[in-house]
């Protein structure tokens, strides 16, 4: 969700710049700088921001310039102002020529010290048609910005996702490593079994299959193989809550392989998988 875009926009009247400053979050947060004059075009921008970012710390900044006086629709109440001077000078029993910028600075902060023209209807659409353009291009610059970075991220997912899966085939070479010396602890604990005057062959039998299940990772091999290959293919569609529910259940099958390996060389790769898949859960929640 990080991006950046900045456009400008000119014209024989006017120069409008518009910037958009995305930032990544798991909300949408809109934070809008524009002119006072156009704060009931706020709304109408909020919503063009949500539509085409969708979500992020949106900071959004607009100016506008006119290049003549004219066009501005703004000038000095002269009359008012000299009102405003003459009556703080009168007001002031100790003025001097130092102080007359520091009175007429006073003035200009009263009541009505603009003129403020009202523009014609075809002057203030004209307007708001190039501050819109303006803003329509920073979006689209901000949207290349997280095409380009987005990019860059989904090269580092399948990194992470093909390391996962070659530590994956270690673990199938372990796995049939492993199964000679569980099924020789298995052989032990039987021989001790038989030879007990006690021995219950029903309970014997309760107690194997319990170990087989205990000790069988093959179903999680192939889940979690399956989950690494539609990670894959959900990446390509760039769809970041997916992506977060698949990050979890590939955890889930490392952590379940794990919790099953009672191997040393297994726990060893699993740990090194769950580090691979930390790198992925920091950047899924990132990605819309």
């Amino acid at each position: 969700m990080t991006g950046f875009g900045k456009a400008v926009s000119e014209s024989s009247s006017l120069t409008v710049t518009a910037e958009v400053k995305s930032l990544n979050s798991k909300f949408t947060d809109i934070y809008c700088r524009i002119p006072k004059s156009l704060s009931f075009r706020e709304i109408e921008i909020r919503n063009l921001l949500t539509q085409a970012l969708e979500r992020g710390k949106i900071e959004f900044n607009l100016t506008t310039n006119y290049t003549d006086v004219a066009s501005s629709g703004t000038s000095i109440n002269r009359p008012l102002v000299n009102a405003y001077m003459k009556d703080l000078i009168e007001s002031s029993e100790d003025f001097s020529a130092d102080d007359r910028v520091e009175l007429f600075k006073i003035a200009m902060t009263l009541p009505n010290a603009f003129n403020t023209e009202v523009a014609s209807e075809e002057q203030a659409e004209a307007e708001w048609q190039q501050i819109l353009k303006a803003v329509n291009q920073a979006i689209g610059e901000c949207t290349k910005f997280r095409l380009r970075e987005g990019a860059i991220v989904s090269a580092k997912f399948v990194e992470y996702i093909d390391r996962i899966g070659e530590l994956l085939n270690e673990v199938e070479i372990q796995d049939k490593n492993r199964i000679p010396a569980v099924r020789e602890r298995l052989r032990k604990s039987v021989s001790e079994l038989m030879g007990d005057e006690e021995f219950d062959k029903n309970r014997f039998e309760q107690e194997l299959i319990y170990y087989i299940e205990k000790y069988d990772i093959s179903e999680e091999k192939v889940r979690l193989r399956t989950h690494l290959n539609y990670f894959k293919e959900v990446l390509k569609d760039g769809n970041g809550k997916k992506l977060n529910f698949l990050s979890q259940e590939i955890g889930r099958e490392i952590n379940t392989i794990g919790s099953k390996a009672n191997d040393v060389i297994l726990q060893r790769i699993v740990v090194n998988m769950k580090d691979e898949l930390e790198k992925i859960k920091e950047q899924t929640s990132n990605v819309l």
